[in-house]
C-alpha cells in the first residue's frame, strides 16, 4: 500500500495553470455543499479573538460533540484531525501483532511499520464483492492472537461497513484492542452503523471520527474519538497538546454540530444526489460498479483495452478529477473510485466517462 492520498489541487493547479477552483474534484470524499453557514458566520463575528487563548478544557465544544455523537462528554479525546489520533493510539497499544482489514486508508500501515509491528491483512476482495465477514475475522484473531485490530467503517475505498451489532460481536469475542475509523459514518445510517455507543460496554474500542469529510471543514483539522474512561483515556489525553484545538476549530465545532438543519439537509441532498449517480454509472457497459454505504462508490473497468490511467488523462483534461485506485492493496489499474458533488456536476462526470468509452470504442 502507497502512501497516496486524494488529488493535490495545489499541485495540479501549479503545474496546469489552471485555478483550483476549476477543477471538479471527485477523488476528495468531502460534503459538496461546503461547511455550516452559521459556523463561519461565527468565525467571522468572532475574528477579534485570535487574540486569546482557547479554553484549556474545551467544555462547550465537548459537550456539543456529545451530543451530536450520543456519547458523554467525559469519553471525548480532541485531536488535530483523525490521522493523529490515528498515530497516538498504535503508540499507546504498541501491538506487536495487528490485524488490518485492507484496502484501506495507508496512514494505518503506516504508522504500524513505524513501531515494527508484524500485520496481518485481511482483504476485502473483489470476487466476495468487497465484504469481509465477521466470523473470517474472529478466526483470523483465534490464529494469530493479534493485539490490535483496525477497522475502517465505513471502509475507503470499497465504502463496505459492518453494523453496530457486527462490531459487537467482534469486540465480544476478542479481548484485544479494536480501533473503529468513523471518518465516513455521517454518509450513512448512524443508528445502524456507528459504534459510538459500545465505548459504554467495552473496554478495549476506541472510535475516531473527523469533521474534513462530512462537515467540509479539511482547513480547521479538527477530529475527535469517543474513548471509555480508565487507563486508555488517561494515557491519550495526556499526549494532547495544551490548546491543540485552535480556537476558530473551536468556534465553528461547537456551532457546526449543533447545526441540526445543516446536518440533515446535507444528509438528504447527499442521499439523493448518490443514489443517483450509482444508478447512473452502473448503466454505462465497460463499468462495474459496487455497492458502497458511503459517499463514494468503487468502480471497476470492464474493457480490456483500457484503464483507470487513461480514463484519469481523458477526465483531467475536461478539469474532472477521480481517485486512481491502484495504490490500495489488492486494486489493480482498472479500478477507481468517485464520490458524489452537487448533481450537475455529477452528470458532468457521468457524461465525460460516456464520451471516454464512446472514444474507445470508435
Amino acid at each position: 500500500m502507497k502512501n497516496e492520498h486524494g488529488a493535490n489541487l495545489f499541485q495540479l493547479s501549479n503545474k496546469l495553470g489552471i485555478s483550483k477552483n476549476e477543477f471538479l474534484d471527485f477523488s476528495s470524499n468531502i460534503n459538496p455543499f461546503g461547511a455550516s453557514e452559521k459556523a463561519k458566520k461565527a468565525v467571522i463575528e468572532n475574528i477579534d479573538l485570535v487574540s486569546i487563548y482557547p479554553d484549556p478544557e474545551y467544555k462547550a465544544l465537548r459537550k456539543a460533540i456529545a451530543n451530536y455523537s450520543n456519547c458523554n462528554e467525559n469519553n471525548i479525546i480532541l485531536s488535530t484531525g483523525a490521522t493523529e489520533l490515528i498515530s497516538a493510539f498504535v503508540k499507546y497499544v504498541l501491538p506487536k501483532k495487528a490485524i488490518l482489514l485492507s484496502p484501506a486508508y495507508s496512514e494505518y500501515e503506516k504508522e504500524l511499520k513505524k513501531i515494527n509491528c508484524n500485520i496481518t491483512e485481511i482483504l476485502y476482495k473483489k470476487e466476495n464483492n468487497f465484504i469481509i465477514s465477521v466470523d473470517e475475522i474472529l478466526q483470523k484473531t483465534k490464529q494469530e492472537n493479534p493485539d490490535l485490530i483496525i477497522i475502517c467503517n465505513p471502509n475507503n475505498p470499497t465504502g463496505s461497513a459492518f453494523t453496530e451489532k457486527q462490531i459487537s460481536k467482534i469486540l465480544e469475542n476478542f479481548k484485544g484492542f479494536v480501533m473503529i475509523d468513523e471518518t465516513y459514518i455521517e454518509f450513512t445510517d448512524l443508528e445502524k452503523y456507528s459504534s459510538s455507543k459500545l465505548v459504554e460496554k467495552y473496554n478495549n474500542v476506541f472510535v475516531i471520527r473527523g469533521t474534513s469529510k462530512f462537515f467540509s471543514t479539511p482547513g480547521i483539522r479538527l477530529g475527535y474519538g469517543v474513548c471509555p474512561q480508565g487507563e486508555t483515556f488517561n494515557s491519550l489525553s495526556s499526549m494532547s497538546n495544551l490548546w491543540n484545538i485552535n480556537i476558530f476549530a473551536e468556534i465553528m465545532g461547537e456551532i457546526m454540530f449543533q447545526d441540526f438543519d445543516y446536518i440533515e439537509n446535507c444528509r438528504k441532498n447527499i442521499e439523493n444526489s448518490f443514489t443517483k449517480l450509482k444508478f447512473n454509472l452502473s448503466k454505462i457497459n465497460s463499468l462495474k460498479i459496487y455497492d458502497s454505504s458511503s459517499n463514494f462508490v468503487l468502480c471497476e473497468i470492464l474493457n480490456k483495452d483500457v484503464d483507470a490511467n487513461s480514463l484519469y488523462n481523458f477526465l483531467l483534461e475536461k478539469k474532472i478529477i477521480i481517485r486512481k485506485a491502484s495504490s490500495f492493496a489488492g486494486l489493480n489499474s482498472k479500478f477507481f473510485r468517485v464520490c458524489v458533488l452537487k448533481e450537475e456536476d455529477n452528470l458532468k462526470l457521468i457524461e465525460s466517462i460516456k464520451e471516454f468509452f464512446l472514444s474507445k470504442e470508435s
